[in-house]
């Protein structure tokens, strides 16, 4: 897990910056893989039989295999005659894996869950299905949120388009595969099937309409309420949704609550806190918006925790549903606090000047409670109220008080300002 689930995204990272330390970090996870892949094939002890985890395992080393290969290939910057055509193939390959391997990773983390608990086998395989995609799905979608509040203004103003258009997008397709896929069509309509497939047409109906709400009257981008109004519509769902344990129940109204707040917190913060429109470039996010965001990942981990047989596990250790969803919670703000610490590693390599800059031009930034420096707010707010010659009297006489009052050059101008 510490080579899957941690080196190999920060060498990820690493990589998309072009660190030196790229090869370093992923040659040591690649190691660590390969001794976790030989240990788990060959330490004799206890044997699960055949299972999702193990066959999934030797194609995932393939493919690392083949990443280490195309990594080293490249390393040796081979660009003439063929290898200068067919470097640019090994590059976009090189890339394209990189950036799965997270994804890949995490899947077989899942896999190896279930297989340690013996789950997902025979009719409980569907429902293991649902909650773990659909899950993963939500983590997915706070992870990808974090991306863009912390630094994907500038590609949001590139595609000329707002975050709710992409939401929106992803909602729609996401409810057409539901609506015909949770009801098995020519049989029975049994139990949760109605609320399974309504939901998926409310999905797709709604990001339709997200769709068409996301430019204004003059072909601007702008942000809508939408994507969070279908959140908390489906965590109310979801929240009323029938269970047989009552430990389920609980889970499952939490699980709902929790989405309805991801979904209400996003519907406050597009209309009164985000500026209409792509958020301009370089700002700082405000403290709200990390709320939506983070739920989203409480959310994720609370239903892909909340399968019958789990249920029925959590119920028969003596456990509670209130110390079961504080375990979930902690969970949650770790993988919460991992995806911060990977994306302000990307940002810190990716954008080294901007910081120095605001230090180098005298600017403090945004205070811990939001607000800008006096200083700096002063100077805004005079900037376009100074012709040229206030403003170049203005900057003489302030750097004349930034030098000590015995200077040579300020000697007579302070003895004229005294005799004043």
């Amino acid at each position: 897990m510490v080579a899957w689930g941690v080196i190999f995204p920060a060498g990820m990272v690493l990589g998309i910056v072009k660190s030196r330390w790229h090869v370093p970090v992923q040659s040591l996870g690649g190691v660590l893989a390969l001794l976790g892949y030989f240990l788990g094939h060959m330490h004799g002890g206890r044997e699960f039989g055949s299972n999702i985890h193990s066959i999934f395992a030797t194609p995932l080393m393939f493919m690392l295999l083949g990443q280490v290969v195309m990594g080293i290939y490249l390393k040796l910057h081979l660009e003439k005659g063929f290898h200068g055509k067919m470097r640019r193939y090994v590059k976009l390959g090189h890339s394209i894996l990189g950036k799965a391997m997270p994804v890949l990773a995490w899947t077989q983390m899942v896999f190896g869950g279930i297989a340690t608990l013996g789950f997902c086998h025979g009719d409980h395989l569907g429902q293991c299905l649902a909650h773990f995609i659909m899950g993963s799905s939500f983590i997915a979608y706070g992870i990808l949120s974090a991306i863009v509040l912390l630094v994907g203004q500038a590609w949001l103003r590139r595609t000329g388009r707002s975050q709710e258009f992409f939401d929106s997008a992803m909602i729609a397709g996401w409810g057409c595969v539901n609506t015909f896929t949770e009801h098995r069509w020519g049989g029975a309509w049994v139990e949760n099937d109605w609320q399974h497939t309504t939901m998926g047409v409310i999905w797709w109906c709604a990001g339709l309409a997200g769709i068409w709400l996301s430019k204004d009257r003059t072909g601007r981008p702008q942000r809508n309420f939408i994507p969070g109004f279908v959140l908390l519509i489906t965590g109310w769902a979801m929240s009323s949704h029938p269970q047989h344990k009552m430990v389920s129940s609980q889970v499952h109204k939490i699980f709902g609550y929790t989405l309805m707040a991801a979904g209400a917190t996003r519907i406050i913060d597009v209309s009164f806190v985000s500026p209409d429109g792509v958020p301009e470039d370089g700002r700082p996010p405000r403290n709200f918006e990390y709320i939506s965001v983070f739920l989203l990942y409480a959310s994720g981990t609370l239903f892909m925790a909340a399968t019958e047989e789990q249920m029925e596990l959590i119920e028969n250790s003596g456990m509670d549903h209130v110390a079961y969803i504080l375990i979930l919670y902690s969970i949650a703000f770790l993988v919460f606090l991992f995806s911060m610490m990977l994306i302000n590693l990307y940002d810190q390599n990716a954008n080294p000047a901007m910081a120095k800059k605001d230090l180098a031009n005298g600017r403090m930034g945004t205070g811990p409670n939001g607000h800008v420096p006096v200083r700096d707010a002063q100077e805004f707010e005079l900037e376009g109220l100074m012709s040229e010659d206030e403003d170049a009297e203005g900057n003489r006489l302030l750097r004349d008080e930034d030098l000590p009052l015995d200077s040579p050059s300020t000697v007579g101008k302070n003895s004229d300002k005294v005799a004043n």
